[in-house]
């Protein structure tokens, strides 16, 4: 049953105090550490909620149909690709997103996958415990003065270009939708990027038109040992086809903080691979993105329930 006060629910187990305080005319209900898109539906049929803030699983048309009172969708953090967008427009619910809200977290998250990429800090490390002593044979790569390819120039990609600038590198950046970019951006189309780049990183929402971007046929057309750093979303990168070009060496290095399915299964084909530095989609999370997203999400939904 609903309670006396209308329901926020929130897709996961914990929501920022900050944001909390921010909610105190409403019921907040949470769906737990791990919810499946079922138990969404489930909680939305028992609590009907006005607003949903999603953080985990995925919101789609059922759990839309199981809450008449929905009016809003806000995504905890900038990626509405878990949101059935196109459900919840006939169903007229607005999504909105916390745009914004987690850009220094997941630009600094790519850079470090960038440094890990070029110094090769995850093997040196092991070799290092293992007793080893590399430095006769192994050589880093320098990043001042090579290209770095951008694929969004959202938020997170602006302020990652800013980061990378002020290393000495060239940007190169994609974004169709990108207005008023700062000089030290220059706007290309993809296939510049594929041919010009010594590191490409991704920015950019996944959807129908980008899934599987980097493939066997994008890659190849890339630098001979371009590093791959991916923060965004994990279908954007065909694995199969990045890991046949780490082990080609068309691919030198790659940083991953997103996947394909998630949580990774295990074993998963990345795994003892050293020239892959993996991060568990923790770009975003941090304790002060935790509280900048948690409180733009319900922000967000209350300017919409308020309107």
């Amino acid at each position: 049953m609903s309670a006396e006060k209308p329901v926020f629910l929130v897709t996961a187990a914990d929501l920022a105090p900050q944001a909390l305080a921010l909610l105190g005319d409403y019921t907040v209900v949470y769906a737990g550490k791990t919810p499946t898109e079922e138990d969404i539906v489930a909680l939305c049929r028992a609590h009907d909620p006005v607003a949903i803030i999603v953080r985990y699983s995925k919101v789609g048309a059922a759990a839309m149909d199981a809450a008449p009172s929905l009016k809003v969708i806000s995504k905890h953090g900038s990626g509405t690709d878990t949101i059935d967008k196109a459900a919840a427009a006939a169903r007229d619910i607005e999504v909105v997103a916390a745009v914004g809200a987690n850009a220094a977290a997941v630009a600094e998250q790519a850079l470090a996958l960038l440094l890990a990429c070029a110094k090769s800090v995850v093997p040196l490390n092991q070799r290092m415990h293992a007793g080893h002593w590399d430095k006769a044979t192994h050589k880093s790569i320098e990043l001042e003065g090579r290209t770095i390819g951008l694929v969004g120039l959202g938020a997170i990609g602006l302020r990652f270009a800013k980061m990378a600038d002020a290393m000495g590198m060239r940007v190169l950046g994609f974004d169709p939708y990108a207005k008023n970019l700062p000089a030290y951006v220059q706007p290309v189309d993809l296939a510049t990027i594929w041919r010009e780049a010594d590191a490409i990183s991704l920015h950019c929402p996944l959807t129908a038109d980008n899934a599987r971007l980097l493939n066997a046929q994008t890659l190849a057309a890339c630098k001979k040992g371009v590093l791959i750093v991916n923060t965004a979303r994990g279908g954007l990168i065909d694995e199969t086809a990045l890991l046949s070009s780490i082990q080609s060496g068309q691919v030198a290095a790659a940083g991953l903080d997103s996947f394909a399915v998630e949580p990774m299964t295990a074993p998963h084909p990345f795994h003892g691979e050293a020239r892959i530095t993996l991060s568990p989609h923790i770009g975003g999370v941090t304790a002060d993105a935790y509280v900048k997203m948690g409180m733009a999400a319900a922000q967000n939904a209350l300017a919409v329930l308020h309107r």
